[in-house]
């Protein structure tokens, strides 16, 4: 070979190791401040509250509370501080590296023309999430339904072909004849789902198997931690073991979060204490569970994700992610002003 070529060689040689290392830099090392204004690709700040993260196909899809700008309080209502938003729908956010946030659109859209429907701005839709059937081929979406005054406590249900929408809605009711409020689904490794909801005026947390499609409880549930008001259920599972972090019922103020543990889900749940490390740990960060999202490839790797809810204007709401470990066999999330979680 000529020296001409050597160099020629030598170049490109150079040139494929720096593309290497420039993609390794930026696209596998993300770094997330909790608490801070999040914004998508286009720059506008992240409309996602009360969510969730289904893994796709490599692709991770954020569904959220999508909150009108204008808050107000229901003076009606005397027993809590009864602060809310427009509801704006649903929206939904996609990413492959969990930083960089694509605006999807407003996937489960609200209804201004009828005043009538559950979906109308007026109306309360929160704490959306969604998991995908293999049987069906359908995206299946739960959600809070919601009267202004929080009275009605139902049960949402809503379906599409793709992650990103349009979401139709089936309508709502309470599971098992039961109060259904702050609630998520649980997507176990065996392909069963579940739903669970703070129930019975928020004092009882239940747990519903949900049938084949995903639509509906199939009868089967259990009450859990009675008279103890657990709500804003995030479940996971580690080790064969299933996980579920709760905050108190204090309404738009924080409290102190628990995790309790069972062997099953259906089973018994045993409290294991608070999981919050660091400063504010017993005010949850100032902020409230909506969901732990398993990192997809990387075993033992979970975000927990919070609301930092800012009751008196409420789209302005932040979310305070932070990474879960295990220690000494117990989850514990602890704060950090900033962090990175290597993608691989």
């Amino acid at each position: 070979m000529s020296n001409k070529g050597k160099i020629l060689l030598l170049c490109l040689l150079m040139l494929s190791l720096t593309s290497i290392y420039s993609c390794h830099e930026t696209d596998s090392s993300i770094s997330i401040q909790p608490g801070t204004v999040w914004k998508d690709t286009d720059g506008n700040i992240i409309n996602a509250h009360g969510g969730g993260i289904l893994f796709y196909k490599g692709v991770y899809y954020w569904y959220g509370e999508y909150k009108g700008d204008s808050t107000y309080r229901l003076e009606r209502v005397k027993t809590w501080e009864c602060w809310r938003a427009d509801a704006g729908g649903v929206s939904c956010y996609s990413s492959k590296d969990l930083m960089n946030w694509k605006f999807e659109g407003i996937v489960l859209q609200t209804t201004p023309g009828d005043t009538t429907s559950e979906l109308h701005p007026s109306q309360v839709i929160e704490r959306p999430k969604v998991i995908f059937n293999e049987k069906t081929g359908k995206f299946v979406m739960w959600i809070h339904i919601e009267n202004p005054d929080y009275e009605k406590a139902h049960a949402g249900v809503a379906i599409s072909d793709s992650p990103t929408g349009k979401f139709m809605y089936l309508g709502s009711f309470k599971p098992n004849g039961q109060d259904s409020r702050d609630q998520t689904v649980f997507k176990d490794d065996d392909g069963r789902a579940y739903h669970i909801c703070s129930s019975e005026w928020n004092k009882t947390l239940y747990i519903s198997l949900l049938s084949d499609n995903y639509l509906q409880p199939d009868g089967v549930f259990t009450r859990n931690f009675i008279n103890e008001s657990r709500e804003a259920p995030a479940v996971f599972k580690h080790e064969s073991k299933y996980y579920l972090l709760t905050s108190g019922c204090t309404g738009w103020d924080p409290n102190t979060a628990q995790v309790a543990v069972a062997d099953s889900m259906l089973g018994k749940w045993t409290m294991l204490g608070n999981p919050c490390k660091g400063p504010d740990a017993d005010s949850t960060f100032h902020s409230q569970s909506a969901f732990v999202l398993p990192v997809s490839g990387r075993n033992n790797t979970f975000i927990a994700m919070f609301d930092r809810w800012n009751k008196t204007n409420l789209a302005d709401s932040r979310y305070v992610w932070l990474p879960l470990i295990f220690e000494n066999g117990r989850p514990m999330i602890e704060w950090k002003d900033q962090w990175n979680l290597k993608i691989r």
